[in-house]
């Protein structure tokens, strides 16, 4: 079909002065007065060492390229078992986890609250046997899984330790991640269960038993992705990310443990959006920052406590449904920045996904994008190889002191916690969000194919569709367990849940031996809810 060309105002180049997503002015040229008084040992390094501005490998990807990932879960745990075995079939190196919204709020599928949300978002996960399902044929020991789930993360968790045991596997040769970080689901994505203190000590409960038990796993990964997704600036995405990484540390360090035997494990989440050269300069900010928050604030000594290791996904809400064939070089543009700027695992997103989930065909462009760039461009042969540019070490420090400005503000509203209860986060957010609206509305900032570059009419673009009958045939399932399963010893295992909510024992063996009792997601939830509460949202206009 041929597509015409629909004239549009905004061809023209915007006369506003250029500047990166975070409002940093960008001149025309860079010169070594722009690092008047740099310090090349002080402020860059060597990779693998302190303060881990080039990396937190002295080899980095010489030595292993970045684990790549692609984000799946669709419908029930046979559809999405079937997904993950056709994304390692064409060489994804770690799966990814996406959960239904009941799973993640603590919803049993036949809750009426799920009704029409079963499976559509991700996976229906309510018990052990859908765990299993979901994991069958498919060795634990052999892949690093990551969860992207948080109020409910220590019972997923103890779903896949579950899972793992069956198989025979050893619990400490899990490697993997659960994402775990219930601060920035106050913020930006909603998906929490309790107030914050009691869920902050669900946190700190599985950094103990990950310790213990799993202690190749990561049992957080801080998460700026889901702040940037609504809409804030790389500065402020960096900003509040370390900043709940502040308080986790402060929570643990509260809860008895040593930093050094926790914060090794510690991991990040971060975005990859369209300002290529703010996105590398943000990741080697990123670590410096966080190196200095460490050895100077908390005193570790463990030169790996000051290593930030981060996860990155391409930017969704870049993604257009118009000409959503645009949206493979902007994922492609996205994965460069993040490899350049030092990232250890990455996920690209599909082109499609602002339509719906992702088909396999666009799934398997997306993990070439990673594939072309590890093997083809000759990014991974070269460790940071933007270093000592003037501009981006310029933009680098920028952005590390606007951060540090931002780091500043929330400490004197007396920490992250506080400045969440205040609204403070939330509203730089909107802010943010509303400004850069504002922009593309008035054709200030350009996005290709919505306000510049249009068509008349699209060529149809095949999409994903969730099967109807999934909700009630995932309910028949759930009704069948609950049936059959042994009831003392279910009742038993949720009133030590319970039990240890009240008391202020570690969670996490209970929950373990209630997932094996074949309690489900939304009763073990159900068990915390009665001691714990449930957090009303602070609204912010």
């Amino acid at each position: 079909m041929t597509v015409n060309r629909k004239a549009s105002a905004g061809d023209s180049v915007p006369a506003s002065e250029p500047q990166t997503s975070s409002h940093i002015a960008v001149r025309p040229v860079y010169t070594p007065s722009d690092l008047s008084g740099w310090d090349y040992g002080r402020q860059v390094g060597y990779p693998g060492e302190y303060p881990f501005t080039r990396g937190v490998q002295s080899t980095m990807y010489r030595g292993r390229l970045w684990t790549m990932r692609q984000y799946a879960g669709m419908g029930d745990a046979e559809e999405s078992n079937k997904r993950y075995k056709y994304l390692l079939a064409n060489g994804t190196t770690g799966l990814s986890v996406a959960f239904d919204l009941p799973t993640q709020i603590g919803l049993d599928s036949d809750h009426p609250l799920a009704l029409g949300e079963v499976g559509k978002v991700g996976v229906a996960i309510d018990s052990l046997e859908d765990m299993e399902r979901l994991f069958e044929g498919i060795d634990l020991t052999k892949i690093s899984t990551s969860m992207t789930i948080n109020a409910t993360a220590s019972i997923l968790l103890a779903l896949y330790a579950a899972v793992a045991r069956r198989q025979g596997a050893d619990l400490g040769k899990l490697s993997g991640t659960v994402q775990n970080d219930i601060l920035k689901e106050y913020i930006a994505r909603g998906t929490y269960i309790y107030p914050i203190a009691p869920a902050m000590r669900i946190v700190t409960d599985m950094f103990a038993w990950t310790k213990e038990h799993m202690p190749e796993w990561n049992p957080i990964s801080i998460s700026g992705y889901h702040m940037r997704e609504a809409g804030s600036t790389a500065v402020q995405e960096l900003a509040f990310t370390l900043a709940n990484g502040i308080a986790y540390v402060e929570a643990a360090i509260q809860a008895g443990l040593d930093v050094d035997r926790f914060a090794p494990r510690l991991s990040f989440f971060f975005n990859a959006h369209n300002h290529f050269l703010e996105e590398v300069a943000k990741f080697r900010a990123a670590r410096r920052l966080w190196a200095r928050i460490m050895k100077e604030r908390f005193k570790a000594k463990n030169p790996r406590s000051c290593m930030l290791r981060f996860h990155t996904q391409t930017a969704g809400s870049t993604l257009t449904a118009q000409q959503p064939e645009n949206n493979i070089v902007r994922t492609a543009i996205q994965a460069m920045a993040a490899v350049l700027g030092g990232t250890q695992s990455l996920h690209t997103n599909s082109y499609d996904e602002a339509l719906a989930l992702p088909t396999e065909q666009a799934a398997r462009i997306a993990l070439r994008t990673q594939q072309i760039i590890a093997y083809e461009s000759g990014a991974s042969q070269t460790i940071d190889p933007l270093a000592g540019s003037y501009y981006v070490e310029s933009l680098t420090d920028e952005v590390e002191k606007r951060a540090s400005d931002y780091l500043d503000k929330i400490e004197g509203l007396g920490g992250m916690a506080k400045a969440i209860e205040r609204g403070f986060v939330q509203q730089e957010i909107q802010n943010a969000a509303y400004q850069y609206q504002q922009q593309v509305d008035r054709g200030e900032t350009s996005v290709v194919g919505v306000n510049r570059f249009l068509v008349e009419e699209e060529e149809p673009i095949p999409i994903q569709h969730i099967d109807e009958s999934l909700e009630p045939r995932q309910v028949e399932r759930l009704r069948a367990l609950r049936a059959r399963r042994n009831p003392q010893r279910w009742k038993d295992s949720l009133e030590a849940v319970e039990d240890a909510a009240r008391s202020g024992a570690n969670l996490m063996p209970a929950i373990l031996s209630a997932v094996e009792a074949y309690a489900t997601v939304g009763e073990i939830s159900n068990s915390t809810r009665k001691v714990f509460g449930e957090y009303k949202e602070t609204v912010v206009i």
